[in-house]
């Protein structure tokens, strides 16, 4: 059969690397925004030419990230690039550049790149694997208690990994992809219902939750962290421990109920699955005995934890107090001398190399937005629209938050979207909500900032994946996503709210 002769238009996109339109739509877009002034009406007061030109390159870069014009790495590389050529952040090209450059230096970027190295011996030695299937081997003889070993896992795993994406689409998941199979639960047989959909949405919005509840468990934390200390003035700056302390209740109590909850909207077909003990004991033989690999690593783990957790400063004072950064570096460093990783490991983990490039770059754009004021100018236009709506603070403050949650609609990445919009939205709560609330408010954000994953099949890294397989049609994701969203939201309002109360923080 004669092949149809491709068109004009696709035979273009077949000579680029990029996506043409969306491309071309980012273009139009950055010299709309940047003309304005010119053919249209004049800057905004409050802002300068140059704070302006910004907000061209920052809109242009944030829509070619979502639009996936190139990718992410590609798309920063270009921001970095433009922001040092049109020296809106300076007058000379060598400081502007300086300027583009300035956040590679911020320690917070390289925990997460570090903390991604370090997860690299989950997969490597095959221990994820070994808890994940240690789990259904304790749970598994219902198809809730797998939803629950697979849950567990993720909580196990998460502190270690800020990768949310290895830790769901590349630990999890094959996991509970080989416990579906063996059920016979597969979207080719059209059989998914049996088993597989409800393990996977449990797979899924495991993330989110593990996501909100330690800095480490997902790359955008630590630019939450930075956002919350600069909108308070520094009054809450949440240590590594600090912030595992506040998630603490409110993510074991939603860890425990999202298993239930989606049996209770998406209830598998198989009930009973007393096979599974049998299975996930099969695959703990073929691993064998607990090798030195993954003792290293265990090892490795626990020291970090008690690091992040502070025990130096705690049994011999402040002195002694370590950077989390630090100790990212202090667990790589144990996991290369005792040759659990080599070398080679780190130079072929491209998530983390991938993750310094375009983490580096927004964090670089979320910070010139500050300093070129468009931060403040925004914050207090909306401010002033909220105060003129008449609502007081509860309202305005459950409309800043929700605002900020439900707007991941429109995005597909988390770290694009905190850093689109998050610190305005902090600056605008703190004048607007009196200062014993103000700790409730922020913290409200940073649970929100991961909830809002639960959205959509685009919303982060690990959702295409599981999406991906098959096992949940687009509708359920969409519907069971937002059930989801409402119910960790709801669960962190009253038992985060109580918790925080309990903790004195307001």
């Amino acid at each position: 059969m004669k092949r149809p002769t491709p068109s004009l238009y696709q035979k273009l996109q077949d000579l680029v690397p990029f996506r043409i339109i969306p491309g071309i739509f980012c273009l139009a877009v950055y010299w709309a925004i940047y003309l304005m002034p010119v053919y249209w009406r004049p800057i905004p007061e409050g802002l300068t030419p140059e704070a302006w030109h910004f907000i061209a390159i920052f809109v242009a870069a944030i829509l070619g990230i979502i639009l996936k014009v190139m990718p992410i790495g590609v798309m920063s590389i270009i921001a970095i690039a433009v922001v040092g050529l049109s020296k809106v952040t300076a007058s000379t090209s060598k400081a502007a550049i300086a300027d583009s450059l300035d956040s590679f230096k911020n320690p917070l970027i390289w925990l997460i790149v570090i903390s991604i190295f370090v997860s690299r011996g989950l997969i490597k030695t095959g221990l994820g694997a070994r808890i994940g299937y240690y789990f259904i081997a304790l749970l598994g003889k219902h198809t809730i208690g797998i939803g629950y070993g697979l849950a567990l896992c993720e909580l196990l795993l998460a502190p270690f990994t800020p990768s949310n994406t290895a830790r769901g689409g590349g630990i999890v998941h094959p996991v509970m992809r080989s416990i579906a199979y063996a059920y016979g639960s597969t979207p080719e047989k059209r059989t998914e219902q049996k088993v597989g959909t409800y393990l996977a949405l449990v797979n899924y919005h495991s993330n989110p939750i593990t996501s909100a509840m330690f800095v480490t468990a997902t790359a955008p934390n630590p630019l939450v962290v930075n956002y919350i200390a600069e909108a308070t003035g520094q009054n809450l700056h949440l240590t590594w421990s600090a912030w595992a302390l506040c998630m603490l209740v409110p993510g074991l109590v939603a860890i425990l109920l999202m298993p239930l909850v989606i049996y209770l909207i998406s209830p598998p077909k198989l009930k009973e699955t007393p096979n599974a003990v049998t299975f996930a004991r099969k695959e703990l033989k073929k691993l064998g005995p607990v090798k030195g690999a993954e003792l290293i690593m265990m090892f490795t783990f626990g020291v970090m934890l008690l690091l992040w957790a502070g025990l130096p400063a705690f049994l011999f004072g402040p002195a002694y107090a370590l950077d989390p950064t630090a100790v990212a570096f202090i667990g790589l460093t144990i996991l290369l001398l005792c040759g659990t990783l080599s070398w080679n490991d780190i130079l072929k983990e491209r998530n983390a190399w991938d993750t310094l490039v375009w983490f580096g770059a927004l964090v670089m754009l979320a910070d010139q937005l500050n300093r070129l004021g468009i931060v403040k100018w925004f914050s207090d236009n909306l401010q002033i629209a909220i105060e003129t709506s008449g609502m007081g603070w509860p309202a305005a403050m459950a409309v800043l938050v929700l605002t900020f949650m439900y707007a991941h609609y429109a995005f597909a990445s988390t770290t694009a979207h905190i850093s689109a919009m998050m610190l305005a939205f902090l600056m605008v709560g703190i004048q607007l909500i009196p200062a014993d609330y103000q700790n409730l408010f922020v913290l409200l954000m940073a649970a929100a900032a991961s909830l809002m994953m639960t959205l959509t099949h685009y919303a982060t890294g690990t959702s295409p994946i599981i999406f991906g397989s098959g096992y949940v049609t687009l509708g359920r994701w969409w519907g069971v996503g937002f059930v989801m969203s409402v119910v960790n939201l709801a669960i962190f309002v009253i038992f985060g709210g109580l918790w925080w109360k309990f903790l004195g923080l307001w």
